[in-house]
């Protein structure tokens, strides 16, 4: 049991509130088909009352809608001084595929009456650069007549995924070391794009052996006690959920409906918990001036600090973020900084005169 069927039970959890919602799957494989027991496509289906679904093909959207925006990126090249055979390798821009995959699920979003939208995303790292690029790409484009169109769809894009009250990351993990570690990061790094994480979902965890005998249930001990161990190192400061490992994947809407009622509870699946810290802020000390950015920082992480004309270059873990610093702090120097779980505070301090 994973994140897809943990996705499908939030959805089917959802529309039993009498909300109409519809769940998405850019996973390359077709695990939200399995989830229902269903064949999918890219349009919405409903597989329930109140509950739609749609697997988006990134592959085949590039094929349909990028040949024309290909096109016209080569003859850009073209012009540019590239031979024909440069300017066709140039025109295949890398991670369009995710693009295009991303602005499909917000134009189903739109295009519905839904109350909710879920996303079941791929693979962390998959994900990460699929959030990461409509920052990465939409500065690029615009500088490019032929290709504005694309860059504002990013920068639309952008706006949607950075808005907290219009999107929130929920993370799956399984309660091991080396998850919860790639888990902190994966926090981090979407902190740093400004997209907000509510809540962290941890499943696979073994049942209770209780007074059980047998080799088998001293196993299960040990291993829910190790565990149990790394969910309270997990520390979290966000809502955590715990799903228990099932002898069989839940497929269909009534299975996923008792998994909804584990993960759940009585509580709403769209409540997003406390309200995010605002990224930056900025606060007085003396003459100085202290620039506090809030994102999760963990003990082993790498951080570089940069200045960039009128830009705070950041680093984490390999993740940079250009933050543009606020007018007042622009003719400062810093003068220190201080790392914490919580974020960085620089202190800004003005020129002598």
């Amino acid at each position: 049991m994973g994140k897809t069927t943990l996705a499908a039970a939030t959805a089917v959890r959802v529309a039993d509130s009498g909300d109409k919602v519809l769940v998405v799957s850019t996973d390359p494989a077709h695990s939200l088909a399995d989830a229902f027991g269903v064949r999918l496509g890219g349009e919405p289906s409903e597989v329930d009352k109140q509950l739609w679904a749609a697997h988006v093909d990134a592959r085949a959207l590039a094929d349909r809608q990028w040949s024309g925006l290909r096109s016209q990126a080569r003859s850009l090249f073209a012009r540019l001084g590239l031979d024909a055979v440069d300017a066709e390798e140039l025109a295949v821009l890398p991670g369009v595929d995710d693009l295009l995959a991303l602005s499909e699920v917000v134009r189903l979003a739109s295009a519905g009456p839904w109350k909710a939208v879920v996303v079941d995303c791929g693979p962390t790292a998959e994900t990460l650069r699929l959030l990461a690029l409509p920052e990465a790409a939409s500065g690029f484009l615009a500088r490019f007549g032929e290709l504005r169109k694309l860059a504002a769809e990013l920068a639309r894009l952008r706006s949607i995924l950075a808005d907290p009250t219009a999107t929130g990351v929920r993370l799956v993990l399984t309660p091991e070391r080396l998850v919860v570690a790639e888990t902190r990061r994966t926090m981090t790094a979407l902190a740093l794009r400004g997209i907000r994480v509510d809540a962290l979902i941890v499943n696979r965890l073994v049942p209770r052996a209780r007074h059980w005998p047998g080799p088998a249930a001293a196993w299960l001990r040990t291993r829910r006690s190790e565990q149990d161990a790394v969910l309270s190192a997990l520390d979290s400061a966000l809502p955590v959920s715990v799903v228990e490992h099932r002898a069989a994947e839940p497929v269909g809407v009534p299975a996923l409906r008792s998994l909804a009622d584990e993960l759940y509870g009585p509580a709403d699946p769209l409540d997003t918990g406390p309200a995010a810290d605002r990224l930056l802020s900025i606060t007085t000390d003396g003459e100085d001036h202290l620039l506090t950015i809030a994102f999760p920082i963990t003990d082993d992480a790498t951080l570089t600090l940069a200045r960039i004309d009128d830009d705070l270059s950041i680093t984490v873990d390999g993740v940079r973020k250009l933050i543009a610093l606020p007018l007042i702090l622009r003719h400062h120097t810093v003068t220190d900084a201080t790392a914490s779980a919580t974020g960085l505070v620089l202190r800004f301090t003005p020129p002598t005169a």
